[in-house]
């Protein structure tokens, strides 16, 4: 009896061990998506919106987005030349006679809230001072009507992104959240958020137009070349600038800059990935910065010709001739002047003055430029010690007179 038993107990044993280990791989293969890692609840996803119209999510965005942006308002002091008789002004240009007047008027902008700090975002041209002026009475408005005093933390001229402050509010709205601009496609919606001739809050609508704009701007005597812009259909109105351009998500894709004057339509962003590489750096380095990264000696160098050696006395036939040092610039500060001859750079003989313009361009401020030249007959060296390129460029005189 007991040989009988045994053999089936076994037998018996074993099965329900193999129907077990079978019944746990079913399991694991059908059943895997029941719970998560550690029999965890499984992550319920959300079921697909029906119904909902593009329309309705622009309007949510909207919605979400704007009591973060805020109006920016400041008196700017500043000095004009008014010409003495406006006839001769017509044959004399800007460079005809005048006399300085102050004056004082008033600006707005747009901005978003950056951060839970009370830092907020906007374009440097925003806040910048005017040349030979200065701003002052710079307040926050925001959506609630609070007008809150703030003051400059940092602006980068060169990328026109700025940071202001507002301190101690106690009713900050929630930071805006920045896209990854890089993942950005044309024709996808952009709305851009902003305070135009410091009117209530208006939103206008477009679409991602196009990517790696370059633009360039002219303030009175300055020009600007912005590169890498987003372009959108999105109008863009004076007193937009520094605002958010955003998606249908609610999400920070730009920040709104400037509009092509000569085209209806077309209107220019900063990247927001862009942002999210400068703004880190002017809260971590206050005050104004250039914003190009690139070296700067302030001499502007020239091939030499048959007409240029006879003009300065050189002789030789090697070298790049200096017709031009800019004041204050690093190269006047070392000593450089028209008229000299470079005959070495850091070692290195050039034999035209776009490879040394090339060479130059590849240094970094701070860096140190060692220059072995001929003046007036006498061999000297010079060292010159690179700055950051302004950001602004000044405009030939010619190109700064009214038209008719």
């Amino acid at each position: 009896m007991k040989n009988r038993v045994m053999p089936t107990l076994i037998v018996g044993l074993v099965g329900a061990i193999l129907g077990s280990f079978v019944m746990m791989l079913y399991a694991s293969t059908h059943f895997s998506n029941v719970a998560g890692p550690n029999h965890t609840p499984p992550a319920v996803a959300a079921a697909p919106l029906t119904g909902v119209s593009d329309q309705d999510r622009i309007v949510s965005a909207v919605k979400r987005t704007k009591a973060s942006v805020v109006a920016i308002t400041e008196t700017i002091n500043g000095q004009q030349v008014v010409p003495v008789d406006p006839f001769l002004q017509q044959f004399f240009g800007q460079q005809g006679p005048g006399i300085v007047r102050r004056y004082q008027g008033r600006a707005s902008g747009s901005g978003f809230i950056y951060d839970t700090k009370g830092d907020i975002v906007t374009n440097a041209h925003v806040v910048r001072p005017p040349t030979g002026g200065k701003i002052s009475n710079l307040t926050v408005v925001f959506p609630n009507g609070d007008r809150v005093p703030a003051h400059v933390v940092s602006m980068s001229l060169g990328q026109d992104l700025a940071v202001i402050k507002v301190d101690n509010y106690k009713k900050l709205p929630p930071p805006l959240q920045l896209a990854d601009s890089d993942k950005l496609e044309q024709g996808q919606w952009a709305i851009a958020i902003g305070e135009p001739y410091e009117l209530k809050q208006t939103v206008t609508l477009g679409v991602v137009s196009a990517f790696q704009r370059d633009e360039q701007v002219q303030e009175g005597n300055l020009d600007y070349n912005f590169k890498g812009l987003l372009q959108t259909s999105a109008p863009i109105n004076p007193g937009n600038s520094g605002g958010p351009l955003i998606d249908i998500d609610g999400q920070v894709i730009g920040v709104n800059q400037l509009t092509n004057e000569a085209a209806q339509g077309i209107g220019f962003a900063i990247p927001s990935n862009t942002v999210k590489r400068v703004i880190p750096e002017l809260l971590a380095h206050p005050g104004v910065h250039q914003g190009t990264d690139t070296a700067f000696a302030g001499f502007a160098p020239a091939d030499l010709s048959r007409g240029l050696r006879n003009q300065i006395g050189y002789s030789g036939t090697q070298g790049i001739a200096v017709v031009e040092v800019i004041p204050g610039t690093p190269a006047d500060k070392a000593g450089l002047e028209p008229g000299d001859v470079i005959l070495q750079a850091d070692g290195k003989v050039f034999k035209t003055a776009a490879d040394l313009r090339k060479y130059i361009a590849s240094k970094k401020p701070g860096d140190t430029l060692h220059l072995n030249v001929w003046s007036q007959g006498v061999k000297k060296f010079i060292a010159v010690t690179l700055e950051e390129r302004p950001a602004a460029q000044q405009v030939p005189p010619q190109q700064q007179q009214q038209q008719p």
